[in-house]
């Protein structure tokens, strides 16, 4: 039988208990005065609502320094986080497929996540027949370091010749890394002379923006296609970087172009992962990382607490 606070909280005794992590927010909103039945706070249990999850996504969150962080499972059809613990190492994310059981495990079709090895490991032992979709983003973020890292050697190289030269190399960062539609007229004038001025650098500016035009695809089969084109093309570039940012690539491909399959990114993680982040700095910090989760379940999972009122309406004992 419920305790007695949460009977009086919920409105009758036959009602069903509400879900761990309606009990973490309430004892951080100390609404509770012990751990109900000597339930741990760390993390959150499943409740029967992700006994239909089907596409999630895993996204890790800094809520400390000192590298705090918290593992955070997002539900992509109901744009809600599902689950979460501290930690994002592969135990971590093991815990919340057990807690989910065969049964929910067998049930999930697409995890969404970055490129992180910890999760990879642990998304293949417990649910292998779910698509892993690695978040485009940070595939092309890939891509883009690799020609920044090219920009920095040619920049180091040229100031060894000429300081003029490689000050107009140095410039072109952020030139390099916009999206070609962001360019002022200014920088699309620095571009245009790039392939007399510096052939290696205009080479690795043309491997950056074909990779993005290729994940724009709407045809997984063509796209794989061409992408081990490119992947040829990078690894015959004698660039250094993108030799090594395509061994990457190769390895993660069938993950990589899953992503035209099923158009899911890790935005929506991201995003709620914001808005997580941005309880922690409107409290100035937490002491602990069940404090922090309290908060995100009250906040970011869609919860909806209604206390008894007496309707005015309803005679009293008196009438």
């Amino acid at each position: 039988m419920a305790p007695k606070n949460l009977r009086l909280l919920f409105g009758t005794e036959r009602a069903a208990l509400p879900p761990l992590s309606c009990l973490l927010a309430l004892r951080h909103l100390r609404l509770l005065p012990t751990p109900y039945h000597g339930a741990k706070w760390s993390h959150v249990s499943t409740d029967p609502e992700q006994e239909n999850l089907r596409r999630i996504g895993v996204d890790e969150l800094s809520h400390r320094k000192g590298h705090r962080y918290l593992t955070l499972v997002t539900d992509h059809d109901t744009h809600r986080i599902v689950w979460a613990m501290e930690g994002k190492s592969a135990a971590t994310l093991k815990t919340f497929f057990e807690e989910l059981g065969e049964d929910g495990c067998k049930k999930i079709e697409v995890i969404s996540m970055d490129m992180s090895q910890a999760y990879i490991s642990a998304a293949k032992e417990h649910v292998p027949q779910a698509q892993i979709v690695f978040d485009r983003f940070h595939v092309q973020q890939l891509v883009s370091a690799a020609l920044d890292e090219t920009r920095r050697e040619e920049w180091r190289r040229l100031r060894e010749q000429s300081t003029e030269a490689a000050k107009d190399v140095k410039g072109l960062r952020w030139p390099l890394l916009k999206n070609p539609w962001n360019l002022t007229p200014t920088q699309s004038q620095r571009l245009s002379t790039l392939q007399q001025d510096n052939e290696r650098l205009y080479r690795a500016y043309l491997l950056k923006e074909s990779f993005a035009e290729i994940l724009d695809g709407r045809q997984p089969n063509v796209v794989k296609r061409k992408l081990v084109d490119w992947l040829s093309w990078a690894s015959h570039s004698r660039l250094p970087a993108f030799v090594k940012v395509g061994r990457t690539i190769r390895k993660h491909l069938d993950d990589i172009v899953a992503y035209v399959r099923w158009r899911l990114t890790n935005s929506l993680a991201e995003g709620l992962n914001t808005k997580a982040r941005l309880l922690t700095r409107r409290a100035y910090g937490f002491h602990t990382a069940s404090a922090v989760i309290a908060m995100i379940m009250l906040c970011c999972t869609g919860l909806i607490f209604r206390p008894p009122r007496k309707r005015l309406d309803q005679p009293t004992r008196s009438e």
